[in-house]
């Protein structure tokens, strides 16, 4: 067990430090960060100090260099545009983000395996048939659509709810419900399926046949061996839910995480960019090692490392 999380370990610290070392390159290739902040028409005298006052006159694996010691010390740059700290501006904009973005989770969770488990023990019936017609238009709609579609229903005809900002509760009910049903589809969708399969096995028929109460079959049985693939579901949906945020705080005006990184690509204000990007690659990495410890519970052939 500890070489199981040994490996997974390493393997999230090597996909950290790519994901980093990617967006760090890509980010100074595209573009001059001094042409952008101080625009074309400055003085290359100034353009100049700015490249040397910041560190990018120097060679590309040099400044990789730096900013890889610097995260090692817990130092993740300053802010191009004012200079200010990157870490407290983008900590104070995730637990913005987090206050769409856990209730949009928990909804998408409950409601999508609620629902793929409702059509599962249903299947082939009318029932089954209009969740699944359900849970394909919930997950082809985009969400700057159904934003823009909710935003028209409740804010602007029924005036039930504000359009933007984050006054209050009210303002996060049509940004959550936006994140949560493209999830709550795709988690319906795995659900019946993976539980439909399960259902279909002969240990099924056999512990119905020892007399098993149904429910019992179900709960003990069935609903265990189909949480595999379901699980792998809902790790992809952390890094799901914090892309979607980047399209979902734009058409409802939340100062978030994902419009941070909107203003700060366009502003080429390289230290934010990294920053959020290192956020998400962890969220991402740290995500997967829990699917990969809870495969380890939930499926006992994995704890000898045969797989």
């Amino acid at each position: 067990m500890l070489l199981f999380a040994a490996k997974r370990v390493a393997r999230a610290l090597l996909t950290v430090l790519i994901v980093v070392g990617f967006a760090f390159a890509a980010l100074r290739l595209s573009s001059d960060p001094a042409l952008v902040v101080l625009g074309p028409d400055a003085p290359p005298s100034a353009i100049a100090a700015f490249r040397t006052a910041w560190g990018l006159d120097q060679p590309l694996w040099q400044q990789f260099f730096y900013y890889i010691a610097g995260l090692l010390r817990g130092e993740f740059g300053r802010s191009l545009l004012n200079g200010a700290q990157v870490l407290p501006l983008v900590g104070a904009r995730v637990l913005v983000t987090l206050e769409i973005m856990l209730p949009a989770l928990a909804i998408g969770i409950v409601v999508g395996v609620s629902a793929g488990a409702y059509a599962a023990l249903r299947h082939n019936t009318p029932k089954d048939r209009l969740v699944m017609l359900g849970a394909v238009a919930g997950f082809t709609i985009p969400h700057f659509v159904l934003g823009l579609v909710l935003v028209l229903i409740f804010a602007v005809h029924l005036g039930w709810l504000p359009s933007g900002g984050n006054d209050s509760w009210r303002s996060a009910m049509l940004p959550v419900i936006t994140l949560s049903t493209g999830w709550a589809a795709v988690l319906a969708r795995f659900t019946r399926s993976s539980l439909v399969e399960v259902l279909g096995q002969p240990y099924i028929r056999t512990a119905s046949a020892k007399g098993l109460l149904w429910r019992a079959v179900v709960t003990r049985h069935a609903l265990p061996n189909a949480a595999i693939p379901v699980v792998t579901t809902i790790g992809f949906m952390v890094g799901g839910l914090l892309a979607g945020a980047v399209v979902t705080e734009s058409v409802f005006s939340w100062p978030g995480l994902g419009q941070l990184i909107v203003t700060s690509v366009a502003a080429r204000d390289v230290a934010v960019v990294q920053c959020v990007l290192l956020l998400v690659a962890t969220t991402m990495v740290l995500s997967n090692m829990t699917v990969d410890f809870l495969y380890t519970l939930l499926d006992p052939r994995l704890r000898g490392g045969r797989h």
